[in-house]
């Protein structure tokens, strides 16, 4: 005689289980609140953190952050950043301090974040969504440093180039770029390559949800290139070298998303086949 299943037990209907074990999990709006706010408290906390450490040495900090710059302009003499607010360079240090921090306890807020959300997923989902949550600082991270170590050197030079030397009837062109327009630029692009690197993060999370198919996206290719160098020119200085800079690695992710999009579409079919059997 067959074993029968038993109505609600866990081990015979694996599925149940794992969705009694979401159920148990379940809290009231309140106890939902009081995690919202630990979870957002531990986050401001190393925050803070995070900040204190990297004002003490904003000054090295500030320094990685010129160093494209002084190496563009290594044996030219004469050279400086400038500031011409008495508080510039104070709020500067502030402004280096709390990226800096950002960049330091974003593990860790990404942390918080996930365990706040993981209690409300089911074990696949829950399976699923972590790769993804573990590729997000790996891809900034490789923005980062595409446009510090590529895009910083080229456009310096580019900007470089309008300097003219004067003559008797014409004033010199000289760059002396403020410490704060300067600071404001390099954040502005590192966070632009870095938030532009999670397009196939976002995708493939679109993809998974069923939102968007590899068809779609790639039937779409032509809008994409349109939107792409469209986004590159807002977030980047009005410059060719910068926007192509950011709007090729875009289209490469791009390609490579659709290819994601497919391998989570094949895994769905495969999946769905394995239940109906």
């Amino acid at each position: 005689m067959s074993q029968e299943k038993i109505e609600g037990d866990p081990e015979s209907d694996p599925e149940l289980g794992e969705e009694d074990e979401v159920e148990a999990e379940k809290m009231p709006l309140i106890e939902h609140l009081v995690e919202l706010r630990n979870r957002l408290l531990w986050s401001i906390g190393a925050l803070v953190v995070g900040f204190v450490l990297c004002y003490l040495v904003a000054e090295d900090i500030y320094a990685f952050l010129v160093q494209p710059l002084a190496d563009v302009m290594e044996g030219q003499p004469g050279r400086r950043l400038i500031y011409t607010g008495l508080h510039e360079a104070f709020f500067t240090y502030l402004k280096v301090a709390f990226f800096g921090s950002v960049c330091l306890t974003f593990p860790i807020v990404a942390g918080q974040i996930w365990a706040f959300i993981a209690p409300g997923l089911y074990k696949q989902e829950r399976r699923a969504f972590l790769p993804f949550l573990l590729a997000t600082p790996v891809l900034f991270l490789l923005g980062a440093s595409l446009v510090y170590y590529l895009i910083f050197p080229l456009a310096w030079k580019f900007f470089l180039s309008f300097e003219s030397p004067g003559g008797a009837h014409m004033l010199a062109i000289q760059m002396e770029p403020k410490v704060n327009e300067y600071l404001s630029l390099v954040m502005k692009l590192i966070f632009a390559f870095g938030l532009s690197f999670q397009l196939p993060v976002v995708l493939m999370l679109m993809a998974r949800a069923g939102l968007v198919t590899a068809k779609g996206l790639a039937e779409k290719r032509k809008y994409a290139v349109i939107i792409t160098f469209a986004a590159a020119a807002i977030l980047t200085p009005p410059d060719v070298i910068s926007q192509i800079g950011l709007g090729i690695p875009i289209l490469v992710l791009y390609e490579i998303s659709i290819l994601g999009a497919r391998m989570v579409e094949k895994k769905r079919a495969e999946r769905e086949a394995a239940d109906d059997t």
